[in-house]
């Protein structure tokens, strides 16, 4: 098990900028260029047919690495609900940037396996079309909703008989606030069709804003601390109306406690001693 997140919950523990951030003031390009790098290894891995849990949990270690090296600080809580029971589950959350996919492999792999539903279009991009083909990641269309329905029910259901979970952004898309009515019943349907528990989890990944001219290559925000937190197994019965509001409550409670504890940000001199 990775040894950073073997434990319920998870901090920074100081301000661990290195000396590249802090003499180009907290670049983005020094930011992408590592992450890529990371990501040219993670694709000849998978090309090598060497990519599993461990492996990916591995890779995506490296990624909250370098962000805490770009002065990231890093709140993880909850952990210890992805493996309280057994599973598999789907696994359903709000979606802010590109944060959250390259973290989410070193929170959620040494406890679960588990696959995301991602737009086709990832399967293009280098170096990440590989990785995505080996944990068996499913692809959808984002222009046809009944297709990407039918497509997550289907597949999305094969992958959790075989005992692999299944991840899924109900919001369909990246937003900067979380609202209610944006957020699906995707989720609960994939769960109640499969059989299996949601674990709801909320996050707050705005370290990293949307660029101007590409959405992913957007300034970074120190100031703005990262937060993931996992909720225990929500069970779905009836029409799961029931399981959709306890999953929407949990996630739009956490979200606004994170907003006004942000209102009030440490001074830069005091992050090494928090």
């Amino acid at each position: 098990m990775n040894t950073l997140f073997d434990r319920d919950s998870y901090d920074t523990p100081h301000d661990r900028r290195d000396i590249c951030s802090k003499i180009f003031f907290n670049s983005r390009i020094n930011f992408f260029l590592q992450v890529c790098t990371n990501f040219y290894f993670i694709g000849r891995c998978a090309k090598a047919g060497r990519l599993d849990s461990k492996n990916l949990a591995q890779f995506s270690g490296k990624n909250i690495d370098i962000l805490e090296r770009c002065g990231a600080r890093i709140s993880v809580r909850g952990l210890d609900y992805l493996s309280a029971e057994e599973g598999p589950f789907v696994i359903a959350g709000n979606h802010m940037s590109a944060v959250e996919t390259i973290m989410l492999n070193a929170l959620i792999s040494p406890r679960l396996d588990f696959t995301f539903v991602i737009k086709n279009g990832i399967f293009g991009v280098p170096f990440m079309s590989r990785a995505m083909h080996a944990i068996g990641a499913i692809g959808v269309t984002q222009v046809n909703p009944r297709e990407d329905f039918k497509t997550i029910m289907q597949k999305g259901r094969k992958q959790l008989e075989q005992g692999r979970s299944v991840l899924i952004f109900p919001e369909a898309s990246r937003y900067p606030e979380f609202k209610p009515e944006r957020f699906n019943t995707i989720a609960v349907k994939l769960a109640k069709n499969a059989g299996v528990k949601v674990i709801p989890f909320a996050l707050k990944t705005d370290f990293l804003k949307p660029g101007r001219l590409f959405n992913d290559f957007g300034p970074l925000h120190p100031e703005n601390r990262i937060y993931f937190e996992f909720a225990p197994p929500v069970a779905v019965t009836g029409n799961g109306r029931e399981a959709q509001e306890q999953i929407i409550d949990f996630i739009g409670e956490r979200c606004r406690a994170w907003r006004d504890k942000d209102k009030f940000p440490l001074a830069p001199g005091l992050l090494a001693a928090e």
